[in-house]
């Protein structure tokens, strides 16, 4: 429990179509307990049903975006901590969140909360912020999909550097390595992450969702398998309402009104 009463997520309307969800256990750096985990799935499951809720933003506070798993729920149930099957149905909830979804990270982002960060669509980095999967230094390796994720996004060579040695890597090199899209001042992240939600909360409602699954499937199929699906996407894309007014708008040359139809 969050003894302090404090709101494990704080989230908040942006604008009509941003939700801004902040993870919030400071004392504990953001640590990802069950708890944490759960509330954070069901505000995703909240704003996966809700039709005005286009983009999400997730971040943690100015210092941390999230130390990782909950160490001494480690240390009290052992693995059991991680296999629980409420906190297996959490992260599942997260990873399949359809709508566009970004992650604004400052200061620590460690094991768990860089597995997290990871299943945002878009990340971007403060220049400060310092990004590891420090498992091994404590006598266990990522549990929660870096082995998998972290290697489809970044590489073999460089995620066994930092899962072998539990070693940082700095905000430039996660940049460079394809890890987040954009590396700013730490002031400038949340305020940029809006900005580009502001930018997508504009487009096509399904056009987005259904670009998000394309993609998605890059990393989780052949060539072949990823092109088909993206196939199928395109033709449903164009049963949509979206589409015609999209393309009226353009060739009337305003700006198009987007229904999520």
């Amino acid at each position: 429990m969050n003894h302090d009463s404090r709101p494990l997520i704080i989230a908040e309307r942006r604008d009509p179509a941003i939700l801004l969800l902040r993870l919030n256990r400071p004392a504990q750096r953001n640590a990802l307990s069950a708890a944490l985990l759960c509330r954070l799935a069901n505000a995703l499951s909240a704003a996966r049903s809700d039709e005005s809720v286009r983009c999400v933003v997730l971040s943690g506070d100015e210092r941390v975006f999230s130390a990782g798993a909950d160490i001494k729920e480690m240390q009290q149930h052992g693995f059991e901590a991680l296999s629980d099957p409420t906190r297996q149905d959490a992260w599942d909830i997260i990873a399949t969140f359809p709508k566009p979804l970004i992650a604004a990270v400052r200061g620590v982002c460690l094991g768990g909360g860089l597995e997290l960060a990871m299943l945002a669509d878009i990340m971007l980095v403060a220049e400060d912020s310092v990004l590891a999967q420090p498992e091994i230094t404590i006598g266990i390796m990522p549990g929660d999909g870096a082995t998998q994720r972290l290697t489809r996004i970044v590489g073999k060579s460089l995620a066994m550097q930092m899962v072998l040695t539990g070693e940082p890597i700095s905000a430039e090199r996660a940049v460079a390595a394809g890890l987040a899209s954009e590396m700013l001042p730490a002031s400038e992240v949340l305020g940029r992450a809006l900005a580009i939600a502001r930018v997508i909360s504009t487009r096509a409602p399904v056009a987005a969702q259904l670009a998000k699954e394309s993609i998605q499937a890059a990393y989780e199929t052949p060539l072949s398998a990823g092109l088909a699906v993206e196939r199928r996407a395109i033709q449903y894309a164009f049963t949509t309402d979206d589409q015609k007014e999209g393309m009226a708008a353009f060739t009337e040359k305003r700006q198009p009104v987007f229904s999520g139809r």
